[in-house]
């Protein structure tokens, strides 16, 4: 055996690269994302503006390391007018699941703020009204 790296053969500028990248071209990903129902869209963005929400407001593990009440602040206003918004045009049986993950969130929000704000005034309450525990 060489110790010998294998030569690749030189190109002719001007001649064609016929290695076809791995990753889909950005037609095929037009046509992907076009098959995916719009219900389907909104509820994945739903549930990873959840996500990262709860991990800011230390609901994960290693909580502590990763509060942060102000993003939290952000994400659940951002996921109370998405809910809101698409609720009528996603119907209950995805909304309601949303709503509940969106009030826990709030609650959350609430219990872990140092000076808790007034019902009607923490994040998304503009959008969904007071939360009360």
């Amino acid at each position: 055996m060489s110790d010998q790296t294998p030569q690749q053969p030189e190109q002719q500028p001007g001649a064609a690269h016929t290695d076809e990248p791995s990753n889909p071209g950005f037609e095929d990903m037009t046509r992907d994302i076009a098959e995916v129902p719009a219900v389907e869209v909104i509820t994945t963005v739903a549930v990873h503006l959840m996500s990262s929400a709860a991990v800011n407001l230390g609901l994960a593990e290693d909580g502590e390391a990763h509060k942060d009440l102000d993003e939290a602040r952000k994400l659940i206003q951002a996921l109370a007018g998405l809910v809101t918004a698409s609720a009528t045009e996603i119907g209950s049986y995805h909304a309601a699941p949303l709503r509940d993950g969106l009030k826990s969130l709030q609650l959350a929000f609430r219990e872990a703020s140092v000076v808790p704000d007034e019902p009607g005034q923490g994040p998304g309450e503009k959008f969904t009204g007071p939360v009360y525990g």
